[in-house]
Parts: structure tokens; C-alpha cells; sequence
């Protein structure tokens, strides 16, 4: 949880940035934006803070997991260090953001970096750094009056409510490669993961959110590419599999492997072929994965929606199965030519 009741704006520096590869040019500021107007220090709390709720939280890392090298981790521990290097620091973050965004879709922009007190973060004020991208220009109508009639003009301009790219690093466990929160509106394709991968160069903390995130990954994964190669499974036992996986991790507030797959699984070979998939998983994507942890009410939510609980029948039905699919029954009439369920309950409503 982040919170920014008492926090303050120090510094903000801000920079442009173009694509290199399309022959864009990167164009540095002299010297810090002037601040001191209140209102505009409240526009801009709004615009860099308020898009951070409840964030997934990360860490610096590099080659072979060695922070020492990752070059954002460096430059914004010499601002942590001494706030009067904030400007000079913001220039080679906007060099670094230059050489490293080469696809070509990705977009030119203004690039801001900016310094806060008391921000809160778990319970907890600290310092952070922010490192914003606005990459999209909206219009904006002004209307001017004066005693006898009203002029009107328009401008271009950053809205404050759209926050395309930016990233709050807390000034906390810096042996860790402290604790990062990212926002990347524009997620989707390759060239969308530079901002994390190889501009901050991120990876997932290992805290609860993303030990549940990547334990129910794993889970449904393993049912919908795994399972269904071993065995054969009609549409409603994966289904099946997958309601149980959830609900495990929404009755529940800690997890424990061995009831959750005696409990979901049950067999002794799908347990088997669940453990050899979820280590081969999380080796190939990077992930930490332990036996015991507390869950996270907020990745269960999240996740929870990926789940597909609905069976879809052509273009006539869609069935929502919330609970046991033991009431459902499969089978064929041979003489109309099609399949069918029979649906077992007890009362409608």
C-alpha cells in the first residue's frame, strides 16, 4: 500500500527523450523546474503518485543477479546519497532511457525525474525517487473572458489523469536493489517491455503478492498445457481443477504445498507431474516459488479473473461453473447428432 497524505515534491528535473533508432535526438535541461507554485507541486503530486495504489513490487537486478551493474540502481543511490546530485543524475537516467529504448515503436517523450519526502510505503515514510515517461499529448480548449465577449485557443498538454510509463523507487533495502513500483500503460508487445527489462531491469520481489501471482501462474499453466497431455480431460474437469486451485488461495490466508495438492490434485502421479512442471516453470521464468507463505488477498483477485469458470457451448449458452462439476453430466444423443449436459440442482433463483 502507498500512500502520499504527508508527501512532499523536492526536486523535478525534466528532460526529452527520442527514439535513437528513428533518428530522434535526446535534449537535456540545464537546471530543475521551478516548483514553488503550490498548485502546480499539487498537479504534479496527482500526476506522478496517485496512479500508484496497490502496486506489484520489484527490484534492481543485472547479469548473473549483481545490482552493482545495473546502471539506474547506481545513478539514483548517488541521488539517495546526496540530493544535490539529483540533476545531474536525472541527465544520465535520460541518456541511459536513449541508448536503451531502440525498437522502433517505441514512442518519444518527456521524460521527468523527480525527488519525494515522506512518501508511504507499508506502513512506513520514507524517501523515493520517481522516473515518469509521458509519451502521449492531448488537446485541451481554453476559454478566456474579458467585459464583452469570450476568446478561446486550444493547447497541447500532458494529462495529468494518464500516466504512460513511470516507476517509484523506495529509498529501502538497498543491498536488495530496493523496492520498486512500476507503471507501463502500454504493456503489450515486445518493445513494451524495455521500460522494465531493459531500461530499469527489473525483476518480482519475492514477497506474498508474487509468490501467490506465480504459484496460481503455475497452477493454471499446468492444468490448461500439462494436464490435459497426461490425461484425458473433458472441459469441465479442467474447470474443475482450475475453481479449486482459487478457492484454496481465497479460504485460505497461508499456504501450505502439501494441502494444497493433496486437496486440489488429490492423485498421487498429477501431484508428481504438478511438482516436476511448477520446477521446470518457475527455472524457465525466473521464479522463487517456496512451500509456505502468506497469500495475497490482492494477486488472488487479480488473478482469480484469468480463470476461465465458463463453458461455452457454440454460440447458443455460456455456463458458469462456480462449484462442483460432479452436478454436471456429459453425453451424446445419437439421434438429434449433438452433445449435451444435464445440469443438476436444487433450487433457481
Amino acid at each position: 500500500m502507498i500512500a502520499y497524505t504527508d508527501c512532499n515534491i523536492e526536486k523535478v528535473s525534466a528532460h526529452y527523450v527520442g527514439n535513437k533508432t528513428e533518428g530522434g535526438n535526446l535534449h537535456t535541461s540545464d537546471k530543475p523546474l521551478d516548483i514553488t507554485d503550490r498548485r502546480l507541486r499539487e498537479v504534479l503530486l496527482t500526476y506522478f503518485v496517485a496512479h500508484f495504489k496497490n502496486p506489484e513490487l520489484y527490484c534492481f537486478t543485472f547479469t548473473n543477479d549483481d545490482v552493482a551493474l545495473n546502471p539506474v540502481y547506481n545513478y539514483v543511490s548517488k541521488i539517495f546519497e546526496s540530493r544535490g546530485t539529483h540533476h545531474a543524475e536525472s541527465k544520465h537516467i535520460a541518456a541511459h532511457l536513449y541508448e536503451t529504448a531502440l525498437h522502433p515503436n517505441i514512442n518519444s517523450g518527456d521524460l521527468y525525474i523527480a525527488y519525494f519526502s515522506n512518501i508511504e510505503l507499508q506502513g512506513e515514510l520514507m524517501d523515493a525517487i520517481g522516473i515518469f515517461k509521458s509519451e502521449t499529448k492531448d488537446d485541451f480548449l481554453k476559454l478566456v473572458a474579458d467585459d464583452k465577449h469570450y476568446s478561446i485557443s486550444h493547447e497541447q498538454g500532458t494529462n495529468v489523469n494518464h500516466l504512460d510509463k513511470g516507476c517509484l523507487i523506495f529509498n529501502t533495502d538497498k543491498e536488495g536493489g530496493y523496492k520498486v513500483a512500476i507503471v507501463d500503460k502500454a504493456n503489450r508487445g515486445n518493445e513494451a517491455q524495455y521500460w522494465k527489462e531493459t531500461f530499469l531491469n527489473l525483476k518480482p520481489l519475492s514477497d506474498e503478492y508474487h509468490l501467490t501471482k506465480g504459484y496460481l501462474d503455475v497452477c493454471k499453466n499446468f492444468v490448461t498445457e500439462q494436464l490435459e497431455q497426461e490425461y484425458e480431460l473433458s472441459r469441465t474437469d479442467k474447470i474443475n481443477f482450475l475453481t479449486r486451485s482459487v478457492d484454496f488461495f481465497k479460504n485460505n490466508e497461508q499456504f501450505d504445498e502439501d494441502v494444497f495438492l493433496n486437496e486440489v490434485f488429490a492423485d498421487k502421479d498429477v501431484i508428481q507431474s504438478f511438482q516436476s512442471y511448477k520446477q521446470n516453470y518457475a527455472q524457465d521464468n525466473g521464479l522463487e516459488l517456496d512451500e509456505r507463505f502468506d497469500i495475497s488477498s490482492q494477486a488472488v483477485k487479480k488473478q482469480a479473473r484469468v480463470f476461465k469458470s465458463v463453458l461455452k457451448l457454440d454460440k447458443n449458452f455460456h455456463v458458469y461453473i462456480h462449484g462442483n462439476t460432479e452436478l454436471i453430466e456429459k453425453g451424446y444423443d445419437e439421434a438429434v447428432g449433438k452433445h449435451y449436459y444435464k445440469i443438476y440442482f436444487d433450487e433457481e433463483s
